[in-house]
């Protein structure tokens, strides 16, 4: 009986330096949630706790970032080195399911995420944050993330926060839906193994 070999790992870890930040990640797509965070930014650590945690990824960042200026090099860098880390994981994306969604509410405020690991970069975000700040976390900044992620995961990612009155709870919702979309998108579809999920070959 021949036995059957094992899956390829799906984990990546990605280091980038620049003159800004120092940052390296580490990520497992079939892991159970787990994570060690320190980006100096505590309520951006608390939502990247959220990806890993509803993503259930087991995810590791540690970024040393000009903080003395602001935390926009920080939160940018690190959405652009998760989205290289989440891309080395994925590798050609053949078996994926390649569209994720997810709706998760938090008491008033309800966000939206649907992703595609299309190939095809962008982000389309609408939240009208009602606080300018959450902590030492700039709430523009959410948009920074998103966006550094969705250029280099080559993935096409919308966002919409539906409604909400809690600056802390709009993140929340949109970060939490994010993880659960990415989770879907990057799971693989049993009925078709080793496909690639696009009718061009290729993603």
């Amino acid at each position: 009986m021949t036995a059957t070999p094992p899956a390829p790992s799906r984990t990546a870890e990605v280091t980038r330096n620049t003159r800004e930040t120092r940052i390296t990640v580490r990520v497992n797509l079939d892991g159970t949630g787990q994570s060690k965070l320190h980006t100096g930014i505590g309520f951006f650590d608390h939502m990247l706790d959220q990806i890993a945690r509803h993503g259930l990824m087991d995810l590791d960042v540690h970024c040393e970032g000009d903080l003395h200026i602001d935390g926009h090099h920080t939160v940018e860098d690190v959405g652009i080195t998760l989205g290289m880390a989440v891309a080395q994981a994925v590798g050609d994306k053949a078996g994926l399911t390649r569209y994720g969604h997810s709706y998760v509410p938090l008491d008033e405020a309800l966000s939206r995420v649907v992703i595609d690991l299309s190939g095809r970069p962008g982000l389309h975000m609408d939240c009208k944050f009602t606080a300018g700040s959450i902590g030492a976390f700039d709430t523009q900044l959410t948009f920074e993330f998103f966006q550094g992620f969705a250029n280099l995961a080559l993935a096409t990612v919308h966002i919409d926060n539906l409604k909400g009155h809690n600056a802390h709870h709009q993140a929340e919702t949109m970060f939490k839906a994010f993880g659960r979309a990415l989770r879907m998108a990057t799971t693989p579809d049993p009925r078709s193994a080793g496909v690639i999920p696009s009718t061009k070959g290729s993603l």
